[in-house]
């Protein structure tokens, strides 16, 4: 490679490899463990495996994830240590240690992202930023309830409104290439306000809050749908329209989440529990995941990852597995179809994780070959 190629090319952090490294081993981890609670028999490992499926999705891998990502975007290095407690927080519980301290390491991870928002809004004072950083104060709100003994079901609002405000807030950063109106931020505004007040209330009145938060996320469909620029760049190629179909396809299940939170109410176990969780996270969430890969991945990695039509097949098989379950699952209580979708659900998720391994060792090989001038036999 010579001096000048090395000079162009970005650097990639230092805590980059290691901390992601740490998020994919609990996104692994929390698969297994949701083939636990679809009742398959696969190993169980220590006991509370199967119950640390709804904290190692969203906040092991996936708050893992967001604050890498966050990371890399303040460029000072005490900032990864947020990223850096999450995942080593998700391995200590998977490893069966002390359950307290892996919590501990986990909510001060929020913390911690709350204070890479708070450095961000002060640089640059914006809404998009502050709804992020209010989507940090829900992981908060959820690492102090854990320790203090309280039930998964009353964190699952607070873990949604984490997720969901962190991507709205990305959103709305985008939508400025639209020129939103007065109007526009005030509908915004205000759904954001209904969901905050929804989860706030879901300590004192769960039912209640949970129908609040289900109108705001609602709203916040409806908003994404209307103002959001993937209405645009679904009419484009490549990349820019797979990122789009899969945007839309999130925004769908959304809107489907919001019914489910407002006409249920509850959230505690059973089908009706089932569908409401996996509507935002899985079909919401993950399709985000999948949309902002190509643009996250080499942000935080600093590797090239080419686009191939074949990123489809996850993301089909991802909303036909969830269909699937909450349709022939949840709603016509077949278990068979309730496993099935859950099982094909992980394949996608799986199948999308091997393209993006795949597609950026091939992309960092070839770069390679190229700077170094070795042609390759055929």
């Amino acid at each position: 490679m010579t001096r000048a190629a090395s000079v162009t090319r970005p650097t990639r952090p230092t805590w980059a490899a290691p901390v992601m490294a740490l998020g994919v081993v609990a996104l692994l981890t929390g698969l297994w463990a949701g083939l636990l609670r679809l009742g398959l028999p696969v190993p169980a490992g220590h006991t509370d495996l199967a119950e640390l499926h709804g904290v190692l999705m969203p906040l092991g891998f996936l708050g893992t994830l967001i604050a890498a990502e966050r990371a890399v975007a303040l460029g000072q290095g005490w900032a990864w240590l947020a990223p850096a407690a999450s995942g080593i927080g998700a391995l200590w519980l998977v490893a069966g240690l002390p359950a307290s301290t892996g919590q501990v390491l986990i909510g001060l991870a929020g913390f911690g992202l709350l204070a890479m928002f708070a450095e961000l809004h002060r640089i640059q004072p914006s809404w998009h930023n502050a709804t992020q950083a209010a989507g940090a104060a829900c992981w908060c709100v959820a690492g102090v309830l854990w320790p203090a003994g309280r039930d998964l079901s009353a964190l699952v609002p607070w873990l949604a409104g984490f997720l969901v405000l962190t991507i709205a807030g990305e959103r709305l950063e985008l939508s400025r290439l639209v020129a939103l109106t007065a109007r526009g931020r005030a509908w915004f505004v205000s759904v954001i306000v209904v969901l905050l007040a929804g989860l706030g209330l879901s300590i004192a009145a769960p039912a209640a809050g949970v129908r609040v938060a289900g109108a705001g996320l609602l709203g916040l469909a409806g908003w994404l749908a209307a103002h959001d620029i993937v209405r645009r760049t679904i009419r484009m190629r490549g990349v820019t329209r797979y990122m789009a179909i899969a945007l839309a396809a999130g925004y769908l299940w959304l809107a489907v989440a919001g019914g489910l939170w407002l006409a249920i109410g509850r959230l505690g176990d059973g089908l009706a529990y089932d569908a409401m969780l996996h509507a935002v996270f899985l079909g919401f969430v993950f399709s985000m995941v999948f949309a902002h890969a190509p643009v996250i991945v080499p942000a935080v990695l600093r590797v090239r990852l080419p686009y191939h039509p074949i990123a489809y097949l996850p993301l089909a098989l991802l909303h036909a597995s969830l269909a699937l379950r909450l349709v022939g699952g949840d709603a016509a209580g077949n278990a068979l179809a309730w496993q099935t979708g859950g099982v094909a659900g992980e394949v996608a998720i799986l199948l999308f994780l091997a393209l993006i391994a795949g597609t950026a060792i091939r992309a960092r090989h070839r770069s390679v070959t190229k700077d170094t001038g070795t042609t390759m036999p055929r």
